[in-house]
């Protein structure tokens, strides 16, 4: 009996210190997470002062179409005056941490009007964001719409 109490003994101080590891990379998931949500409610609400903070100066997005844009091109773009933003949706989120690195992927819903015209995308999306100088900035963003089989 000694010898099996000594076995879980031993396997748990194994296990302790990756346990604490994975108790202090959540949090930070959890700031990420709640990062995302603050981005697209700013875009919705079109607190653009808001969208830009969050964006870092080097950031880069890809667009389902190919196009690519920078921090103040992307800003100027999702400013388009004639976009008015119903709904944002994000589910099956998921944060991935590597260091002072967030990969977040999931899907992205966004249903509006532009131009007077309705429009609904669904797309998969993946961020990139980096804490530096104590701050999580988004550095990278991919939307891709999935093939239909």
């Amino acid at each position: 009996m000694r010898k099996i109490q000594f076995s879980f003994f031993i396997l748990w101080l194994l296990m302790n210190p990756a346990i604490r590891l994975a108790a202090q990379e959540e949090p930070e998931a959890a700031k990420v997470r709640a990062l995302e949500a603050k981005l697209m409610e700013a875009y919705k609400q079109r607190q653009f002062d808001v969208f830009a903070s969050m964006l870092d100066d080097d950031f880069v997005i890809t667009f389902e179409d190919g196009k690519v844009y920078g921090k103040t091109g992307y800003v100027s773009f999702s400013a388009t005056p004639s976009v008015h933003v119903d709904t944002v949706e994000m589910s099956e989120v998921k944060v991935r941490m590597h260091g002072s690195t967030a990969i977040v992927t999931g899907w992205y819903r966004e249903r509006g009007e532009n131009k007077g015209k309705a429009y609904d995308y669904h797309d998969r999306f993946t961020d990139v964001w980096m804490k530096s100088g104590g701050s999580w900035r988004l550095v990278a963003s991919h939307y891709g719409v999935p093939v239909k089989p």
